[in-house]
């Protein structure tokens, strides 16, 4: 990443729902599976992480709300919807 889009996404407004994570990871699935390891592989914010037992970390404060991960994700693997009243990300520009 280049220091304009670090310069950008500094100028965005975070607001974090510490109460309810938006992102749910099947985890059982994910470890069956392995396919825990395409979300970390495609995540822009790097809000997924994979552990040795195959298990996902999440870190959904850092969620950039762009839904690529809910795009390659195998429906059964991964939740994720909005965050609830307002919060999430807020773009300044463009």
């Amino acid at each position: 990443m280049s220091a304009t889009d670090h310069a950008r996404l500094a100028s965005n407004r975070y607001l974090t729902d510490e109460e309810c994570s938006h992102i749910e990871v099947n985890q059982d699935y994910a470890r069956a599976t392995g396919l825990g390891r395409v979300l970390v592989q495609v995540c822009p914010a790097g809000v997924y992480t994979l552990h040795d037992d195959g298990s996902v970390g999440v870190e959904y404060a850092a969620c950039l709300d762009c839904g690529t991960c809910l795009q390659v994700a195998d429906p059964r693997l991964l939740r994720w919807h909005y965050p609830s009243g307002g919060a999430g990300i807020s773009y300044r520009e463009g």
